[in-house]
């Protein structure tokens, strides 16, 4: 898989990406803590007929190399941007997923010119004292207990309906799985975690031109609907879209994410 190199805060980050297909372009930007490959596999899979699709795995993640240290918003946009020049993108629709919807989102304000539309999944606006909360213990449990994180994420990220229809086999493959992806990348998760509790695009928002879709799972605990209301009120003309499930969207309903980003991309053309 293709790499490009990017300047970043304390020198440069080699930031892997996958690429696939053929059309207009189509800049995928995942969560904290996952990569592209986890997000987007699904998505990728059925858009990749239709367009150029580019997934950089952003700083922290564990197929990217950087120098360590604080990740700000621009450390995480740069990539983006570099990785869809790399791939021989001069515009794109970009998409992004919680942590990948403010990097989608900053993206769009900060360089309008190459953004054709802007696709965000529980995003927020400025991270308020519950998810400062929320990002120092994740924080603590990634140097601590890995295994905690992995159950505190899992009860935290999935809707009523997955809670619902999950037996015990299937917590604890997914708690096993998803530990032993934290224990070996513990420390990226952390940065990112960190850079999660000092987003602020308030300044950001009124810059955005591209028509903008908004995507707020009802039962999103991590980054809750109030967040993505917010998001509505500030960018001009966004469209907010209310759906079910949590906030582990792209995982428990890889399906419904698919078809509400595909629709957006057939009303903007």
């Amino acid at each position: 898989m293709p790499y490009v190199d990017v300047a970043v805060s304390g020198g440069i980050s080699k930031t892997h990406y996958l690429v696939a297909g053929s059309g207009p372009g189509l800049v995928l930007v995942h969560g904290t803590g996952a990569t592209a490959a986890a997000n987007w596999t699904p998505l990728m899979e059925a858009l990749a007929d239709r367009f150029t699709i580019v997934a950089p795995d952003l700083p922290g993640s564990p197929e990217t190399t950087d120098p360590g240290g604080p990740i700000t918003l621009d450390d995480m946009v740069a990539p983006v941007v570099a990785a869809a020049r790399d791939a021989g993108l001069d515009r794109f629709h970009v998409v992004g997923h919680s942590l990948g919807a403010v990097v989608a989102t900053a993206t769009a304000a900060l360089h309008p010119g190459l953004v054709n539309s802007l696709t965000a999944h529980a995003g927020w606006v400025k991270a308020d004292a519950y998810m400062r909360y929320q990002f120092d213990h994740w924080q603590h449990l990634a140097a601590t207990d890995p295994a905690a994180l992995a159950r505190t994420i899992i009860l935290f990220a999935l809707g009523k309906d997955t809670l619902r229809d999950w037996d015990d086999a299937t917590f604890d493959e997914v708690t096993a799985a998803l530990t032993e992806q934290l224990t070996t990348g513990a420390d990226g998760f952390a940065r990112q975690s960190a850079a999660d509790a000092a987003v602020d695009l308030t300044d950001l928002l009124p810059r955005i031109t591209a028509p903008t879709l908004l995507i707020s799972s009802a039962d999103d605990r991590m980054v809750p609907p109030h967040h993505q209301h917010d998001l509505a009120e500030r960018i001009p003309h966004a469209r907010l879209l209310r759906v079910p499930g949590g906030h582990g969207l792209p995982a428990e309903n890889p399906d419904l994410l698919t078809a509400k980003v595909a629709e957006h991309l057939a009303e903007v053309g």
